[in-house]
C-alpha cells in the first residue's frame, strides 16, 4: 500500500538557477548539489532537480506547495518581485498564486488543505460532482 509521496524529481536547465529560485525564493532547503543535479526539501517534501531538457506540460498540471495564511503575502510579493511569471489568476477557495519556476513549470502557493477543499464542495459543489 502507498503510505506517501516519496519526492518530486523535474528535469532542469540550469541547476544553480533553480537551486536558488527554489531556495531564495521559495524557501526550500538546499541539501546537497552535485554536477548534474540537487536535493532540496521543504517540511514533507523531497525535490530533485535533474540537470536534462525541461518540457513543462502545456496542460493544467501542476505542483501546489502549502504556505500558512500569515505568509501567503509576504510569499507571493517575494515571487511576484523575482520575476516568475502568473499562469492563472485563482479562482478557487483559498488564496493560491499560480507562477512558472525558471524552465517554466507550473508551480502554486496555497493557503488550505484537502479537509478545508472538501467542506468547500458542500457549500459550491463542482459540476457531476460525486463523493466517493
Amino acid at each position: 500500500m502507498i503510505s506517501g509521496l516519496n519526492h518530486i524529481t523535474i528535469a532542469v536547465s540550469d541547476v544553480q538557477r533553480s537551486l536558488d529560485f527554489y531556495t531564495n525564493i521559495l524557501g526550500f532547503e538546499g541539501r546537497v548539489v552535485w554536477d548534474k543535479g540537487a536535493y532540496l526539501s521543504c517540511p514533507g517534501v523531497w525535490l530533485c532537480l535533474s540537470l536534462d531538457t525541461p518540457t513543462p506540460s502545456k496542460d493544467y498540471s501542476h505542483i501546489a506547495l502549502s504556505v500558512a495564511e500569515k505568509d501567503f503575502v509576504a510569499l507571493s510579493e517575494n515571487i511576484q518581485q523575482s520575476g516568475a511569471e502568473q499562469w492563472k489568476i485563482n479562482k478557487s477557495e483559498g488564496n493560491s498564486l499560480y507562477f512558472l519556476d525558471p524552465d517554466g513549470y507550473k508551480l502554486e502557493i496555497h493557503v488550505g488543505d484537502l479537509k478545508q477543499r472538501l467542506a468547500s464542495l458542500k457549500e459550491k459543489p463542482y459540476s457531476g460532482l460525486r463523493w466517493l
